[in-house]
């Protein structure tokens, strides 16, 4: 067995499997059973546990059961220096709320770069964990989503949800 070879992990989720990647003790990907970028397979990955694919899958079933607001992994996202860009700042979009394309665009600097943005977006490995579900059409419409219009539309009902007041 190569040990230099991502790893990878299946769990279950209320949105679907999902498949868990690691390089090395960071994630590096988060792969949708269904949607526009559900992955099957890739023969370069290894079916192993790991430290950081075990808390990586712990986070996400509190997450789920709307108990963390934020994870704490370490990750290395695969991507042009751009796309690095607008993950980190996705990252900070706080949790139940949204944001557009255009005012992400604003925020790094360059205002007419919202379509790059929204590229950069839609190349995002490790959704969830980089909110990019948290990005919607500067008219309010739930825009592009590598695991499928229903799934974001879950996640961002989930944070909502979360976000009410609970009666007693």
């Amino acid at each position: 067995m190569n040990p230099s070879r991502p790893n990878y992990q299946d769990m279950p989720s209320p949105i679907g499997r999902l498949r868990l990647i690691a390089d090395g003790d960071a994630l590096m990907g988060i792969w949708f059973e269904q949607g526009r970028d559900a992955r099957k397979g890739d023969a370069t990955l290894v079916e192993r546990n790991s430290p950081v694919l075990d808390r990586t899958r712990a986070q996400l079933e509190e997450y789920f059961r709307g108990e963390r607001r934020e994870f704490d992994l370490p990750l290395a996202p695969r991507g042009t220096e751009f796309q690095r860009r607008v993950w980190q700042q996705l990252r900070d979009i706080e949790y139940g709320t949204t944001t557009t394309y255009g005012a992400l665009a604003q925020e790094l600097g360059n205002p007419g770069a919202s379509r790059a943005v929204g590229l950069a977006n839609g190349c995002n490995p490790i959704p969830i964990v980089i909110p990019c579900h948290r990005v919607i059409g500067a008219n309010g419409a739930l825009t592009g989503f590598g695991g499928g219009l229903p799934i974001k539309s879950a996640l961002l009902e989930l944070e909502r949800a979360d976000r009410q007041p609970r009666l007693l």
